[in-house]
C-alpha cells in the first residue's frame, strides 16, 4: 500500500472550457497562450490542473445532424498546445459538446489527447474507456478523476461504441458511481474526485435532488465532487469534509452575457490537500472577457466574492476572505447534518 503524504498538494480545478468558435480565432490569432490570461501562472503552479472540455478538438468532422442541436463547438489541433501552455494534466469528456461534430472529430481528438500528455475521463471508444478513471500520481498522492454525464442520453456509450458515461441523476444510479469509485481505488487512487456534467444552464443553485444525489454519492466514496454545466458557479457544501462543488460556472468561452445573471464572472478553485483530505478550498474570482479569462479586480471582484460567499451560505459554509483569494475550512467539522439521513432512506442504491 503507497503510503500517505503529509505534504501539501495543490489541485487547480476550472469548469467549462469552451476552446472553439470565436475563442479558437483568438488562438490562431494571437497564439494557443491567449485564453488563460494572466490565470496561466496559478494553473501552471498547481500540482495538477483539471477542467472540464467543453468542445472536441479535431481539424475534421461533421456538424452533428442526427437530432436538432443548437450549439457545435470545435477547435483546431492547436487548442492542445492551449492545454500544455496552462499546465492542464486532466480535462473531463462527459459532457453535451465532445460529439458536436461526430464520431470522427471525437476519434480525431482521442489521440491528440494522449499524444500531448493530457489525461482524460468521461468519454471513449466503448463504454469500459468512458467509464475508466484517470489517474494523476502528484509528489506521492495518485489522485484518480471519475466523470460522468446526464446531458444527451443518446450520446450514451456501449460495450461496443464510443460515448459518454452517461447517468440519470436518481439514487439508483449512485451504483454506478460507487463502482467507478470502486474502479480508481483498485487502481491505486487515495482520493477520488468525482466529475459531473448535469443539470439545467443558468441555474444559481443546485435542485434539491441533486443535493440529495451528491451526498449519497460521498457517502459511496467521493473525496470532492466536481460538478459543471450550469454555466454559473453555485455554492459549496462541506460534507463530511469532502467538498461539494455544485457547479463550478464557466472558465473561458465566447458565450453571450447575461445582464443579471453574469456567466462571464467564474472562479478557479484550488483544493490544498494533505493526506488524501481537502485541508482548505481556495477560491480565485475570474472574468471572461474577449475570449479570455483574468483574475477580477476591482468591484468586479468584490461582486464576484459578494455571491460566492452567499450561495454558500445558503448552505451553511462559511468563507474567510485573506491574500485577495476566498477560502473554505474543509476540515473544521461536518456542515451538513442531513447526510446520514439521506443514505438511510436510499441506502439500496
Amino acid at each position: 500500500m503507497a503510503s500517505q503524504p503529509s505534504q501539501e498538494v495543490v489541485l487547480a480545478l476550472a469548469g467549462d472550457v469552451m476552446l472553439g468558435r470565436g475563442v479558437g480565432e483568438e488562438i490562431l490569432r494571437k497564439g494557443p497562450a491567449y485564453p488563460w490570461g494572466d490565470t496561466c501562472d496559478a494553473l501552471r503552479s498547481a500540482d495538477a490542473a483539471v477542467m472540464n472540455l467543453e468542445c472536441v478538438i479535431a481539424s475534421g468532422g461533421e456538424p452533428w445532424s442526427r437530432w436538432p442541436k443548437a450549439f457545435h463547438f470545435r477547435s483546431s489541433p492547436l487548442a492542445i498546445q492551449s492545454l500544455q501552455l496552462a499546465g492542464i494534466d486532466c480535462v473531463t469528456l462527459a459532457n453535451n459538446h465532445v460529439f458536436d461534430y461526430e464520431v470522427d472529430a471525437f476519434l480525431e481528438m482521442l489521440p491528440l489527447l494522449e499524444g500531448g500528455g493530457i489525461a482524460f475521463t468521461g468519454a471513449g471508444r466503448n463504454l469500459a474507456e468512458a467509464a475508466r478513471p484517470a489517474l494523476l500520481d502528484i509528489r506521492g498522492l495518485r489522485v484518480g478523476i471519475v466523470s460522468f454525464t446526464d446531458n444527451e442520453e443518446g450520446w450514451g456509450a456501449t460495450s461496443d461504441s464510443c460515448g459518454t458515461n452517461w447517468i440519470p441523476i436518481v439514487p439508483e444510479a449512485v451504483s454506478i458511481v460507487r463502482s467507478g469509485i470502486r474502479n480508481a481505488r483498485e487502481h491505486g487512487a487515495q482520493f477520488v474526485i468525482v466529475s459531473i456534467h448535469w443539470g439545467p444552464n443558468m441555474a444559481l443553485r443546485p435542485p434539491d435532488h441533486f443535493r440529495r444525489f451528491a451526498r449519497l454519492c460521498i457517502a459511496a466514496g467521493a473525496d470532492l465532487w466536481f460538478g459543471h454545466s450550469a454555466h454559473l458557479f453555485q455554492g459549496i457544501e462541506i460534507i463530511d469534509g469532502h467538498p461539494v462543488i455544485y457547479d463550478a460556472g464557466d472558465f473561458v468561452d465566447d458565450y453571450a452575457v447575461d445582464p443579471e445573471l453574469r456567466n462571464d464572472w467564474g472562479v478557479l478553485f484550488r483544493a490544498h490537500l494533505v493526506g488524501p483530505a481537502v485541508r482548505e478550498l481556495e477560491i480565485i474570482p475570474t472574468l471572461i472577457e474577449n475570449c479570455q479569462v483574468n483574475f477580477a479586480c476591482g468591484a468586479t471582484k468584490q461582486q464576484i466574492a459578494a455571491r460566492a460567499s452567499q450561495l454558500c451560505a445558503e448552505f451553511a459554509t462559511p468563507i474567510d476572505e485573506r491574500h485577495g483569494s476566498l477560502f473554505i475550512d474543509c476540515q473544521g467539522g461536518s456542515h451538513d447534518t442531513a447526510c446520514s439521513s439521506y443514505v438511510s432512506q436510499y441506502q439500496g442504491g
